[in-house]
């Protein structure tokens, strides 16, 4: 299972969580896996390289963790973009994705 952890403070999206497989299918053609790990890397690719917000980041196979303390419009709106995906798709995949959220 794919697990989705968004991390606020106070009342600003701090960064996010995401690790594990979904087991939807097998490596290669997973389009769950797929699907949240394209989102994932495009709003941290985003974060980092076009908005230039400053981030702590972590990953690995199956991991991926981003800490950014930029509470700017541009970086609040990716980081609740991506959390409207990954909801979205842990909705209608609730088998393989379980999202949540945790206060820092």
């Amino acid at each position: 299972m794919i697990e989705a952890t968004f991390y606020e403070e106070k009342d600003f999206l701090r960064g996010f969580l995401i690790k594990g497989h979904s087991g939807y299918a097998d490596e290669g053609s997973d389009i769950i896996c797929a699907s949240v790990s394209s989102a994932a890397y495009m709003a941290a690719n985003t974060l980092t390289e076009i908005v230039s917000a400053k981030a702590d980041i972590n990953v690995e196979d199956g991991y991926l963790k981003l800490i950014t303390k930029d509470s700017s419009k541009e970086t609040q709106i990716i980081l609740q973009g991506l959390r409207l995906h990954i909801s979205t798709l842990a909705e209608d995949y609730s088998e393989y994705i379980l999202c949540k959220e945790k206060t820092l």
